[in-house]
């Protein structure tokens, strides 16, 4: 079903200023048509627990009910984005964006806490946020089948030099080494395979969760690709 809220659902030109940002995302329907221009341009909404396009959108709520029969049938246009966790609102998160993207020079945590009056602890939340959906090109999140792992990446002790082989390689396993974690998305909604890697300070549960629910949309399944089951996948086969 086509979104239909009752208004132009066409978004005018983005604006060039901040203060523009900020006069043109205060509105609560120009966000919603402004998200919905980008993650459904064609206007049929999909429902993002089962992708069927049969949803009916419930204008006092500002929300689609999915006409299909499953759990979490009402979503938000925030759901399966980098915004879903998250209880600020599109009035905030998108000069945020709109922030960080001119910013030729980068920005830092504190400048968007000055600049949209948020703690710099939520600063730097959504400032992290945004640098992940730029890297991976999309605000969405992975979906359907997900696979997790983590790695250690160095070099073998054994092509290293004395001298530094002794300064780096002081036990066994991944001391001296990088950790790394990827996910994998296989044959997602435009049936192509999506991977996205970071390096990782520790390979600890509570780290790696945290980083899967992150980034994986939520009911979905995490899969280990190793024989043994991973850190990361081990609690979470199914988030709800």
């Amino acid at each position: 079903m086509r979104y239909d809220s009752g208004m132009d659902t066409k978004p005018p030109a983005t604006p060039k200023t901040l203060q523009e940002a900020i006069r043109y995302f205060s509105d609560p329907d120009t966000c919603l048509a402004f998200m919905v221009s980008l993650r459904w341009p064609d206007g049929n909404v999909k429902c993002p627990i089962c992708g069927s396009e049969g949803a009916r959108f419930l204008a006092n709520q500002r929300r689609w009910e999915c006409r299909d029969k499953h759990p979490r049938r009402q979503f938000s246009i925030k759901v399966g984005t980098i915004f879903e966790d998250s209880p600020l609102s599109l009035e905030t998160w998108l000069p945020a964006v709109w922030l960080i993207t001119n910013a030729k020079n980068g920005i830092s945590s504190y400048e968007i806490h000055r600049g949209l009056a948020v703690t710099q602890k939520t600063a730097w939340f959504m400032l992290h946020r945004i640098r992940l959906a730029m890297r991976s090109g999309t605000f969405n999140k992975l979906m359907g089948d997900v696979e997790a792992d983590e790695t250690f990446v160095g070099g073998k002790a054994k092509f290293m030099h004395p001298h530094k082989r002794a300064a780096k390689i002081t036990g066994t396993g991944g001391m001296g080494k990088t950790a790394v974690m990827g996910l994998l998305e296989r044959h997602g909604p435009d049936k192509t395979s999506r991977v996205r890697v970071k390096v990782i300070p520790t390979t600890k549960k509570k780290l790696l969760q945290a980083e899967v629910r992150a980034n994986v949309e939520p009911a979905r399944t995490s899969t280990p690709t190793r024989s043994r089951r991973t850190r990361a996948s081990r609690p979470i086969t199914s988030t709800k």
